[in-house]
């Protein structure tokens, strides 16, 4: 199912705040180093990732199970925002980053037609970044399709590289 017109307050929407500053946030969600380190929920790993960040950029990850499937997800930057925000639309893909329809890999995705993943990154307070993710479905599809619970999952992951960074700093 697609929506053409959906209201803002039924998307999708993932918070996380994370105990780094803004600039150690965004380099884990943006430098491919890190971004393999917690691309896909808990128990799957990320082989590849090549990010051209920039806007007009494409990016292209594998996101491997825990029984060797690989997905394999591409997508473009449509706004860059340094620190602060990234619009991005992402698709399933194949290995060449060309798109494909979730269901070859058996997965139900009730995108919203033309909405864009939105992430933003703010000053929380005492050196702490909080983190929206605004996602292309609803929140009752995300919730549905186990969506919600794999990027809660992913957030996990995510907050260990930052705790990571936060150390080596």
């Amino acid at each position: 199912m697609t929506k053409d017109v959906v209201n803002e307050s039924e998307r999708m929407v993932v918070t996380r705040v994370f105990d780094a500053p803004r600039e150690l946030v965004w380099k884990a969600w943006t430098d491919p180093e890190y971004v393999m380190q917690w691309w896909g929920p808990k128990g799957f790993t990320a082989p590849f990732c090549r990010i051209d960040f920039r806007v007009g950029g494409k990016f292209l990850c594998c996101m491997r199970s825990p029984d060797g499937q690989d997905f394999w997800s591409g997508g473009e930057y449509h706004e860059i925002v340094p620190h602060e925000k990234i619009v991005y639309s992402m698709y399933f893909s194949d290995p060449d980053g060309n798109k494909v329809e979730a269901e070859q890999y058996g997965i139900e995705h009730e995108a919203i037609e033309g909405a864009h993943d939105v992430v933003t990154f703010e000053d929380f307070g005492d050196g702490q970044t909080k983190l929206t993710l605004v996602g292309n479905e609803t929140m009752e599809s995300a919730k549905d399709s186990g969506q919600l619970e794999g990027w809660n999952e992913i957030l996990d992951k995510v907050a260990a590289v930052v705790a990571g960074l936060a150390q080596a700093k």
